[in-house]
């Protein structure tokens, strides 16, 4: 059965801190190979949307108000754990995250920077590109939003 939790920073117990950050490296530094400062000193000023299996952190999200990471809200650090793929939770995921999005911050577009190969998957949550494709720690990037 999934659960699903969103905190504040403030309000993460420990266990869920941990898992987001071993979440984080397992995909973003061990499975992508991509060696980067993932505590940007964002976290504290974010919400964070934890999808549970079975006590198991299956899916993340941290929603980011608007002027900390963009000119928008936004959402970033969206990860699907790899031994759940396929199971559609980084669907669950993205739709939760933009009703999460309106509903904490309010009603406005919601700007991500998006791994160019899952430019397809934003596209169908409604996002459109708004950038030139960039580089950013060794892996193609574009900024996308939603109106």
């Amino acid at each position: 059965m999934m659960i699903e939790k969103i905190a504040h920073f403030d309000a993460l117990s420990p266990k869920e801190l941990y898992d987001i950050i071993q979440l984080r490296n397992e995909v973003f530094v061990v499975e992508q190979q991509c060696i980067f400062q993932d505590a940007d000193g964002k976290d504290p000023k974010c919400y964070h949307l934890m999808m549970y299996e079975d006590d198991q952190l299956v899916a993340y999200a941290r929603l980011v108000p608007a002027g900390l990471a963009f000119e928008h809200m936004s959402i970033g650090r969206v990860i699907s754990n790899p031994a759940f793929r396929r199971q559609n939770y980084g669907r669950k995921l993205m739709e939760k995250a933009i009703q999460h999005c309106e509903h904490i911050f309010g009603d406005g577009p919601i700007q991500i920077g998006a791994q160019l190969y899952l430019q397809k998957f934003y596209e169908s949550f409604g996002f459109k590109v708004c950038s030139d494709v960039y580089d950013e720690d060794g892996i193609d990037h574009i900024e996308m939003i939603r109106s």
